[in-house]
């Protein structure tokens, strides 16, 4: 049936058979509201995935033309649950042939999981494919004339659950462009041709008129004036002043401490970098206007190394224009590298921003007018058995890995002992897995793996013979030598004592070495973990274990419940988080989507307010400074993300908010 512009699928009123309804490990009945009935679910946690399976009338839905999949939720329960939505092609299994969303609900939550079917408000016709890009107009995310199924699902719980969902629909409808004229649909700025928004640059002269208004905007908006040089509150309490970042619990909520004793919350933003610059090869027909060789503008060609994912993965290197850079020489001219590292910290006090996040780069933080963080990324050996979205995990148990920090950390003296350094991240979003995931990877590893002979040796003095561990794991291993050889797994179950306590010993190896090697050559400087996005509580009880702050990568609509397993009290920091809109024009609105600037901008004030709220948290770190190239960096990410687009205009939305929340954030600290 139809809803206004809506197509609803599932309502649960009169005539839905609750009968055709497939359900796995979940007790389903339908209740009624105030605005008509929905269908309760109440998940068990005896399988990984409980859920339930709805299915077409016919052989398959058709919602060609439709840019997203809605389902109304509450939960009902006492506990926050995880709510997953996944649509279904034929072979589709959570990760191909389908589009899946999980969102967290605190208890009493209501809201609408939106699954994007297409990648923008336009396709092309007829099709034409559009390469290296996340996100671009013509690109659906499955066949959407071919959708045979729909799972609503609690994904690993550990507790039952309750919640209902309801009306259940496809929205939005697309606009076709002819591809015979499509072509270019970038143009000289980096902009996309076809549409147009407010602030769009039209042509060089704009630049300068965008600098003006600018000069003239930062001097209407300075700074609080109760902040010191590093932006701590001078209108606080003086606390014991070390000359460095430290964390201090103070009236219940933890903090940092800066180097002057005041207190600081780190108000940040990652990416302050000259670093955007997106693939030319296969694509020069995309862009208008590249700059001919020899002219100025053709400075900014380089080659693309970095493509862990997407179309260039395997064509490395590839030729590439950085934009950005293009753009603020029209901007600031030959003299930019001197001029705009300047503007930004400038733009960052005044917009209520105190500190410069990670990925940023070292000839804009280390000026030391902004604190920031640095970061390290250990390249030691692998542990081969292990697998991750970004690459394996660490082998931490070979020499190698604490070599590899060692010198690491000899190569960042000027950020060790810096009073700016608030303090380090060591690696990004690695592969934790579940409680048991690199026990097994160290067993499916080669022989003469680190981590396999390791854990090899612990059980040996553990068991003393192949065959006392053969009758525990169920196992025929004929020797010790025999498991080191085997790349065979036990049954999860029979081994999980084992491989749980391998895996914690795992963990804590790896946080126990940063530890040490930080403790030794920047003692001063804070241990701010490793950035968890993909976790178990395994591994954060290790992390809080040796960590001065934990950090999460927490791609959510709010984090104000946010704890710490065992409830555990210790300071955590925020380290990336976004939210993006398609209404600038561009194709990707990055991991969480927002209507448009205005509702961003919303989304930002609400989520640090929320972590403002939070005793634990001491900080968000917004992911990332500027857009992101509109045709995608080398992995394809092209998400409207920025504080500033890819032409240097700052967002007003979001400038608005963040100094809203920024002017004065002390003041909602202690008193949330």
């Amino acid at each position: 049936m139809k809803d206004g512009n809506s197509l609803v699928l599932f309502d649960f009123e009169e005539g839905f058979a609750i009968e055709g309804v497939e359900a796995r490990d979940v007790e389903i009945d339908l209740v009624r509201g105030s605005t008509g009935r929905s269908l309760r679910i109440r998940s068990g946690h005896d399988s990984e995935w409980p859920g339930i399976t709805l299915f077409p009338d016919g052989e398959r839905w058709d919602v060609s033309g439709r840019r997203e999949m809605l389902m109304d939720v509450t939960n009902t329960g006492d506990s926050p649950v995880s709510v997953g939505f996944r649509i279904d092609n034929p072979g589709g299994d959570g990760s191909k042939n389908c589009v899946q969303v999980v969102e967290e609900f605190a208890p009493g939550e209501v809201r609408t999981i939106v699954a994007e079917l297409s990648a923008t408000p336009w396709l092309l016709s007829p099709p034409v494919e559009i390469v290296g890009m996340r996100g671009a107009p013509g690109q659906t995310a499955i066949d959407l004339a071919n959708i045979i199924q729909l799972i609503v699902f609690v994904p690993k719980p550990s507790a039952d659950h309750q919640f209902t969902i309801d009306a259940i629909r496809v929205a939005g409808e697309v606009e076709e462009f002819p591809s015979e004229t499509f072509f270019p649909f970038i143009d000289e700025f980096g902009q996309f041709i076809h549409r147009d928004w407010p602030n769009k640059i039209r042509s060089e002269g704009d630049f300068a008129v965008r600098r003006e208004a600018e000069e003239k905007e930062l001097a209407a908006h300075l700074e609080p004036a109760d902040r010191n040089r590093y932006g701590g509150w001078t209108g606080g309490s003086q606390l014991e002043a070390t000359g460095f970042f430290r964390t201090q619990k103070y009236e219940g909520k933890w903090w940092l401490v800066d180097p002057e004793g005041r207190l600081f919350w780190s108000h940040g933003i990652d990416c302050v970098t000259l670093w955007n610059q997106t693939g030319t090869t296969d694509r020069e027909h995309y862009f208008r206007g590249l700059p001919v060789e020899g002219s100025p503008l053709a400075a900014f060609y380089g080659r693309g190394t970095w493509a862990p994912h997407g179309y260039y993965k395997d064509k490395t290197p590839f030729a590439a224009f950085s934009h950005q850079n293009a753009n603020l020489y029209r901007k600031y001219g030959a003299k930019r590298m001197e001029v705009y590292p300047e503007i930004i910290h400038r733009r960052l006090r005044s917009w209520g921003l105190n500190t410069i996040a990670n990925w940023s780069s070292r000839e804009i933080y280390l000026q030391r007018k902004t604190p920031y963080v640095a970061t390290l990324h250990i390249g030691a050996a692998k542990l081969e058995g292990s697998e991750g979205y970004w690459g394996k995990f660490p082998d931490v148990f070979d020499p190698g890995f604490r070599a590899s920090l060692r010198q690491l950390l000899s190569e960042r003296e000027e950020e060790s002992g810096d009073p700016w350094c608030i303090g380090f991240f060591v690696d990004n979003e690695l592969a934790w897995g579940d409680e048991i995931s690199l026990a097994q990877a160290a067993l499916a590893s080669p022989a003469d793996q680190a981590a396999k002979k390791v854990f090899v040796a612990d059980l040996e003095k553990k068991y003393g013979t192949v065959d006392q561990l053969n009758s525990a794991w169920g196992t025929q291993h004929a020797s010790w030598e025999a498991l080191l050889q085997s790349r065979d797994l036990p049954d999860a179950e029979k081994a999980r004592g084992d491989l749980t306590a391998f895996y914690t010993q795992t963990a804590e190896t790896y946080f126990k070495t940063i530890s040490e090697e930080l403790s030794t050559a920047a003692p001063d400087q804070l241990y701010l973990g490793c950035r968890f996005a993909w976790v178990n509580d395994r591994a954060v009880r290790a992390a809080i274990r040796f960590c001065d702050v934990v950090s999460f990568n927490k791609y959510t609509y709010g984090i104000e419940e946010l704890a710490l397993p065992d409830a555990a009290d210790r300071p955590i920091i925020i380290g990336e988080f976004h939210f993006g809109a398609l209404d600038r024009g561009m194709f990707h609105t990055g991991l969480k989507k927002a209507r448009d600037q205005r509702h961003r901008a919303e989304l930002y004030r609400d989520y640090v307010m929320g972590a403002l709220g939070n005793p634990l948290i001491v900080g968000t770190h917004w992911f990332q400074y500027q857009d992101q190239s509109t045709t995608g960096r080398g992995d394809g990410e092209n998400y409207q993300i920025g504080f500033v687009d890819i032409c240097d205009t700052p967002y007003p939305e979001a400038i608005e908010a963040s100094r809203m929340v920024g002017d004065d954030l002390y003041r909602h600290r202690l008193s949330r």
